[in-house]
């Protein structure tokens, strides 16, 4: 178990993490979001015993990360914003240099070597330097590191920040196939990461714990939970049909995208309008090219929380 109790760190008069609290258990993957600046990373390297904290405890797997420091390390691995590592070392190199930190020998070393990395396909850039890597290939890198000794807990700081698309895909898969053994928590700002990976996700601002819920938890605090989103082929039939869905009762606002044809019917509360809107476009003939039931956006609950 991860734990953490009114941990705290100040910088003068700074208050960068203040009174946080919260424990993550086996097969959690924990998101810890929050905007620039709100005391993820800050967080994240009290746990990893990079930082001291001010106030406050925090422990890995039971061991105290001030009083144990050691122990606590041995149970972690930890991805640090970046993925920094040593960029003239070849790929093969680092790893065997990781190894030896670790404390790895014999048929371990080599089992755990042989692992990460065919886990991470690295097979192709082991002769090559760091620095010469892509952004995608050095999180690979930075992540072989960090499970290198198999850890039952993993601290991944911004893990998909810069990558591309096809790269962050990349990674978020290696995140999802480890996290059914692994305690995860990904600091992280970009909110698509949550949907991907995350099973409960604690939002951070100004150093605080401001909500702490599953996705879909998160999702229902939005404005937009259980809206209908209405697209229609025929750009023409917007007015009418903004009008039409406007009277329905269930109906307390309309938002319009003329640019996408599309419309947004936003329910008052404890109203399903999905059927009466359903009902109402065949009804009037409404050229539909799509029609959902939104579930909420989580990055307007974000806002909302984090103003």
């Amino acid at each position: 178990m991860i734990k953490t109790e009114h941990l705290s760190k100040r910088y003068d008069e700074l208050v960068a993490v203040d009174d946080v609290s919260f424990q993550v258990g086996p097969g959690e993957v924990l998101g810890f979001l929050g905007p620039n600046g709100a005391g993820k990373t800050t967080t994240m390297r009290m746990l990893a015993g990079f930082v001291t904290p001010s106030g406050g405890r925090a422990s890995i797997c039971g061991h105290d990360v001030v009083e144990a420091p050691l122990a606590a390390k041995a149970s972690l691995g930890y991805l640090p914003e970046g993925a920094p590592s040593y960029g003239e070392m070849t790929v093969r190199a680092f790893l065997h240099f990781i190894a030896d930190l670790r404390g790895l020998s014999g048929a371990r070393r080599a089992q755990r070597l042989t692992h990460v990395i065919e886990h991470l396909q690295l097979q192709e850039v082991l002769e090559q330097t760091i620095e010469t890597l892509s952004k995608g290939f050095r999180r690979r890198v930075g992540l072989a590191q960090a499970i290198m000794h198999d850890p039952p807990v993993l601290i991944l700081d911004e893990p998909t920040d810069g990558l591309d698309p096809n790269q962050k895909h990349e990674v978020r898969t290696l995140i999802n196939t480890m996290a059914h053994d692994k305690i995860i928590i990904i600091s992280t700002h970009i909110l698509e990461e949550v949907d991907a990976v995350c099973s409960r996700a604690i939002i951070i601002a100004r150093g605080r714990i401001v909500a702490d819920d599953t996705p879909a938890g998160l999702a229902a605090r939005s404005r937009y939970h259980n809206a209908v989103s209405l697209r229609l082929e025929n750009a023409a039939q917007l007015a009418a049909a903004r009008a039409a869905v406007a009277a329905l009762p269930g109906v307390a606002e309309v938002e319009l995208s003329e640019r996408e044809a599309r419309l947004t019917a936003l329910p008052r509360p404890g109203a399903m309008v999905l059927p009466e809107i359903s009902a109402l476009a065949n009804r009037d003939g409404l050229s539909v090219q799509d029609l959902h039931l939104e579930s909420g956006r989580l990055d307007e609950v974000f806002r909302t929380i984090t103003a």
